[in-house]
């Protein structure tokens, strides 16, 4: 049954966009040969003009047309006059840091205003002071914040940061390549694959489902034994030619030029990238994502306010915009991650009734109990383990 429209003529439109371009997605930069990279050169190569957000992002991470606009954020640009210029610039967290980091060092303008990093980086950003304090009279709608998020431990009673998205990280397989389907991590190392396998470059996801594959509780007081039996793993595949590549972000590559079959890799990429680019250029979607038997990763993407940014203000309206239920429901039913929004699943059903119970937006209890968010780390394990991970990388 097809829902009435909202009575508010902003959310009316949002809702008409969605339901026209929610099963035709596609990437739009790299549609027309932009890259994450040569866009990020590009934004730090000047500061922003004194009108503009400039928001930093992960890729399949925003609602996207065919025409490559962004509903939601048109919307809030014309609902504010805010203009945002949107950078797909991360692909993971340390190559982004690695990019302003002198700059934050320096207190200057890195280039953006806002970005969206995993909960360790926020973590590192927040204690090394690298994080605005939100404006929090600004953010009304931050009471919509699920209440399982109020209070992590790295921003108690969340001051600097507040949820994007969560998701998990488990296993994909291409359907047509492996028909039977995979459900452990120990059929990643199955000969047949060999070459064929691709991992994420973010440690705690990797090394955190392999963890969890050998029986480790990722999220307790695990010791550095446990950590190095996980790396030994990932070695010994890189080394024997298993593992092909160990990335970020741009693992979907491999998985739709088929360079990779299957792989460790994060939750709502396989049906926001993979399958609907398939399906944009007329294919059928046929990535498979899977929580491993023994368990994933649960993590989250949070907006900060960078230093250097004369935008805090800017920054706070941006955020409650998404922490609008109907505006948070449209975005998730692109993005396919799960939603930080009390609400918003109820606006989901007159916007996607189809994916108002899908478990990759509003997690089921069944799943929620197969995660963990990888314990964070002190920083003499930060560093010890994270030079560690790169000299494995180096030979991926």
């Amino acid at each position: 049954m097809v829902r009435p429209l909202p009575e508010d003529p902003m959310l009316r439109e949002l809702v008409v966009r969605a339901r026209s371009f929610q099963f035709n997605r596609r990437r739009f930069l790299q549609g027309v040969g932009v890259t994450a990279a040569s866009a990020g050169a590009l934004s730090l190569a000047a500061c922003a003009p004194g009108d503009e957000l400039v928001w930093a992002n992960w890729d399949g991470y925003m609602d996207t047309d065919d025409a490559g606009n962004y509903p939601t954020l048109d919307a809030f640009q014309k609902q504010t006059g805010i203009t945002v210029k949107y950078r797909v610039d991360i692909d993971d967290n340390d190559t982004f840091y690695a990019s302003i980091k002198d700059q934050l060092a320096l207190g200057q303008f890195t280039g953006y205003d806002v970005a969206c990093l995993t909960d360790w980086m926020v973590a590192q950003m927040i204690e090394s002071g690298y994080a605005l304090e939100l404006d929090a009279a600004s953010i009304p709608n931050r009471k919509n914040l699920n209440p399982s998020l109020e209070d992590v431990d790295y921003d108690p009673g969340r001051k600097y940061s507040l949820t994007w998205q969560s998701g998990y990280a488990g296993l994909v397989y291409d359907e047509k390549a492996v028909p039977g389907g995979i459900s452990t991590v120990e059929e990643l190392w199955d000969p047949a694959f060999k070459g064929k396998v691709v991992v994420l470059s973010e440690l705690r996801d990797t090394i955190g489902v392999i963890m969890a594959s050998q029986g480790v509780d990722i999220a307790s007081n695990w010791g550095s034994d446990d950590f190095y039996a996980a790396l030994d793993v990932v070695q010994r595949e890189v080394s024997n030619g298993q593992i092909a590549s160990i990335k970020g972000n741009s693992y979907t590559d491999d998985l739709l030029n088929g360079d990779a079959v299957v792989g460790i890799v994060w939750s709502g990429d396989v049906k926001s990238i993979l399958n609907a680019e398939l399906e944009a250029a007329g294919e059928q979607a046929r990535f498979k994502f899977v929580i491993p038997d023994t368990g994933g990763t649960l993590w989250s993407d949070n907006f900060i306010s960078l230093l250097g940014s004369k935008k805090n203000d800017k920054t706070a309206q941006l955020i409650n915009y998404y922490y609008d239920p109907e505006v948070a429901a449209e975005l998730a039913a692109w993005v396919n991650y799960i939603t930080p929004v009390m609400g918003a699943q109820e606006a989901m059903r007159s916007i996607a009734p189809e994916l108002a119970d899908d478990p990759l937006i509003f997690p089921t209890e069944e799943d929620l109990a197969k995660v963990k968010m990888f314990r964070t780390l002190s920083p003499t394990e930060s560093k010890e383990f994270s030079e560690a991970w790169v000299a494995v990388n180096v030979g991926a």
